[in-house]
């Protein structure tokens, strides 16, 4: 009883919702949007709602008696304790009418309940100290904005209401005259095809490993900070920032990444290095080297960014699931991982480039890539609003073309058109740009 009387519940409020059910079974379409099990205080109560749950989505007919024969069915009930309790709670209800009002009541303490473990997990994460304190922080925010975003269901939201939002937003780029309605790539043609990188999206920059996935998504985020005028928020889960940085120098610098690491260089080098420090310094990119993060901490931190333009991720395959949740495989983990990194693009309502393997060509393939051989999960092609493939061109005998020649494959794209563009690569100060060609379709 001290355990009762010491966690945040209501045991009439539990009452009156299951009892508003059994009264009048439509009061379940009140209530499922709101509440599931787990936010039952009481173990008994627990297993009626999900009984009465189950019953509705299978589109069983609900009343006293076929929830009884359920509960049979489930395990859960108990003669004549199971009879018995039913009755009370049709008669201790004052009115099904109320139904949504003791269902705000119960998700209340619910949610107390579940910042009171919240809280005691962090305490004894801080305690334990196997963590840093920063990662401590970072898991509890993360924690704690979970429990935020269950708080308040999206609910269903007519047509007017949107109408107005997409009206808004087409009159805002109206008056833009015709500007880009996403974040600027700095690739003319990507682009023109994508309106820029759109906001909620996810978009998937796949490549074989050494193609050099990870200087265009620099290239990107380094143009995108110039002229969008917001946050670019990098997180690189393999190379650390003063790499990321040094990739930035030599490109804006045009001093080969090498040398520059080395500090061979030349006097006009050393001066065009200054200069592109200070132009680099200026630009709002973020980054984050932690090569252990999931997307829920990513999302904790970016919450905290003034002004977030876009999240990079480098890369996907490198990433791990939700804390604590175990999954049957890897191939499972990245779906939940995939489809987490879409969720955090719409709520926060920002473009999300991550980057990602591709499986390794078989020896002499000289096929071009396609959605398939996104590496680890189906998934991945499934959430994405545009998937991305760098690879090198091929001659008209299938032999690979010059090694600074390459393919940007827009393979699939959700809101437009498909295609391919011939892109530079200059390796040595790691840059892409256009060459002045492009192909439509795959």
């Amino acid at each position: 009883m001290d355990e009762l009387r010491n966690q945040p519940h209501s045991v009439e409020a539990e009452q009156g919702v299951l009892g508003s059910i059994l009264l009048d079974a439509r009061c379940i379409e009140e209530t499922a949007a709101l509440l599931n099990g787990d936010d039952f205080y009481l173990p008994v109560h627990r297993d009626i709602y999900d009984t009465l749950c189950a019953m509705f989505a299978a589109g069983d007919v609900i009343d006293p008696v076929t929830a009884l024969d359920a509960m049979k069915t489930r395990g859960v009930y108990k003669e004549p304790d199971s009879r018995n309790y039913f009755h009370r709670l049709m008669t201790d209800t004052p009115s099904s009418a109320h139904v949504r009002h003791y269902a705000g009541i119960v998700k209340e303490h619910s949610m107390r309940r579940q910042i009171l473990d919240t809280a005691a997990d962090v305490s004894s994460m801080a305690a334990a100290g196997e963590e840093a304190a920063s990662d401590v922080i970072d898991a509890a925010e993360a924690r704690f904005f979970a429990l935020r975003a269950h708080q308040f269901p999206r609910t269903l939201t007519p047509i007017p209401e949107v109408l107005t939002q997409v009206l808004q937003h087409v009159r805002a780029m109206y008056e833009a005259g015709g500007r880009l309605p996403g974040v600027p790539s700095g690739l003319p043609t990507l682009d023109s095809l994508l309106g820029g990188l759109m906001d909620g999206n996810l978009i998937i920059l796949a490549a074989r490993p050494g193609v050099g996935k990870t200087s265009l998504a620099l290239n990107i985020t380094a143009h995108a900070a110039r002229f969008a005028g917001k946050a670019m928020a990098f997180f690189a889960l393999e190379m650390s920032r003063d790499q990321l940085a040094a990739r930035l120098l030599s490109a804006e610098a045009e001093i080969e990444g090498t040398g520059l690491l080395r500090g061979a260089l030349t006097d006009p080098e050393f001066d065009r290095l200054g200069t592109a420090a200070s132009a680099l310094a200026r630009l709002p990119i973020l980054f984050d080297d932690n090569a252990d993060i999931s997307v829920q901490e990513i999302k904790a931190k970016c919450r905290r960014v003034k002004n977030l333009g876009m999240i990079v991720i480098d890369y996907l395959q490198l990433m791990h699931g939700t804390p604590g949740k175990r999954y049957d495989n890897r191939n499972t983990e990245v779906g939940d991982i995939s489809r987490s990194l879409k969720i955090m693009a719409k709520e926060l309502n920002v473009p999300v480039l991550c980057l990602s393997q591709l499986r390794r060509a078989p020896a002499g393939s000289r096929d071009h890539v396609t959605l398939s051989d996104l590496r680890d999960s189906g998934s991945i092609e499934q959430d994405a609003d545009v998937v991305l493939f760098i690879q090198a061109v091929r001659r008209e005998d299938g032999e690979e073309s010059a090694e600074d020649e390459m393919e940007l494959i827009i393979g699939k794209n959700r809101h437009g058109d498909t295609g391919r563009i011939r892109m530079g690569w200059n390796k040595r100060f790691t840059r892409f740009f256009e060459l002045d060609w492009r192909h439509d379709g795959l």
